[in-house]
């Protein structure tokens, strides 16, 4: 490992939480997130490698004691993701920053810390899980005035990179890396495997998560004579991982990588070819299918969403996630889920992060299980 920065170059942690209020599923993942910040805080401080810990809220909820060497820095107006990025680096002098959005990455230890912040030690560099969607993203403060401020943090490092001409050091791709908290189905894997800092495993423990779907597909993953079904926003890694380390077969359909990143799910170009077979058959002989493609689906159904232009907010996203589709109110993604409900497979549901770093940890946690069972 490299020497550590001296300490006038050391970086400060800046962690947003907030935005995440509304309906009890929101609220729940909202929970989790704000577990998973703090247990974030403590291993960043813990690394020994930091100056100190922005804390960057809405406001909207009570905060518990936190460690010393952090600030807190509430929201007064209007969010917009790069000018409050800003406006924090100029308020608090900063000079080197590890940006990490709440509830990112739950799996990063000290030692993880403590590689972002050597990471920096070189100049003119912005370290990175994903340059294209990213979640972490470390850099040197004044860089940030050379970029057109993003609307969201997937856009951060691209900017720093194609803006302020810095060049990228991408952190290695594993599930640490990789796995976010982005909805109730990264809250599920998280509950299976039992993985995180304590404060998230301590609030997990507390919520009643219909496990169930997650258990059958976990012994197909290790099974040669299976075939899983997976589609969405799958990254080139993920399929290397799972060529590598599953012993069942992988039908692909990655689709919509950088959707957000780029604004095409914004802009309504988002295209998918699932999408198409969908809309020509519906969403029961779409699962009758992918029942005949193999004994498991896994599905980003961010990226159908897209496609379809269709207008669920984030609750709807959520519900659907849990299987509760008798209470989703946008009729393409109840329909859809209801279909994936009463399949003859086992289907799961989710974000980017259920076909990136939740399929990654399921997979680890198969194999976990199975070397367990046979001991």
């Amino acid at each position: 490992m490299a020497a550590p920065p001296s300490r006038s170059r050391r970086p400060a942690l800046v962690i947003f939480l907030g935005g995440l209020r509304g309906s009890p599923v929101e609220e729940m993942v909202a929970g989790a997130r704000a577990a998973a910040a703090l247990d974030s805080i403590q291993a960043a401080i813990g690394s020994g490698r930091y100056e100190g810990v922005v804390l960057v809220t809405d406001g909207l909820a009570e905060l518990p004691a936190l460690p010393d060497g952090v600030t807190v820095d509430v929201d007064e107006g209007p969010f917009h993701f790069g000018s409050r990025l800003a406006e924090v680096v100029r308020r608090h002098g900063l000079e080197s920053v590890v940006y990490l959005g709440g509830g990112s990455l739950p799996l990063l230890g000290a030692e993880d810390f403590a590689r972002v912040a050597d990471g920096m030690s070189e100049d003119g560099v912005v370290v990175t899980n994903n340059q294209f969607s990213s979640d972490l993203v470390a850099f040197p403060a004044q860089a940030l005035s050379r970029t057109q401020p993003p609307d969201s943090d997937n856009r951060l490092a691209r900017a720093l990179s194609e803006e302020a001409g810095l060049s990228v050091k991408a952190l290695a791709r594993t599930v640490a890396t990789q796995l976010d908290i982005d909805g109730p189905t990264d809250l599920a894997v998280l509950a299976l495997t039992g993985e995180g800092g304590p404060r998230l495993r301590q609030y997990l423990a507390t919520l009643e998560l219909d496990l169930g779907r997650y258990l059958r597909v976990l012994p197909l993953l290790t099974d040669r004579g299976a075939q899983i079904t997976v589609a969405g926003r799958v990254g080139s890694h993920v399929w290397q991982y799972l060529e590598g380390e599953t012993a069942c077969r992988v039908r692909l359909f990655a689709e919509e990588r950088g959707m957000e990143a780029d604004g095409r799910a914004a802009r309504g170009e988002a295209r998918s070819l699932l999408g198409f077979f969908l809309e020509q058959v519906g969403p029961q002989r779409t699962f009758g299918a992918l029942a005949e493609l193999g004994d498991a689906a896994i599905i980003d159904t961010r990226v159908l969403l897209a496609h379809f232009r269709a207008e669920a907010d984030r609750s709807d996203r959520f519900l659907s996630d849990l299987g509760r589709w008798e209470e989703v109110r946008e009729r393409f993604l109840r329909d859809l889920t209801r279909a994936a409900l009463e399949a003859s497979i086992p289907v799961l549901l989710g974000g980017h992060s259920l076909v990136s770093g939740g399929l990654m940890a399921l997979n680890e946690f198969a194999w976990r299980e199975r070397e367990r069972d046979s001991d």
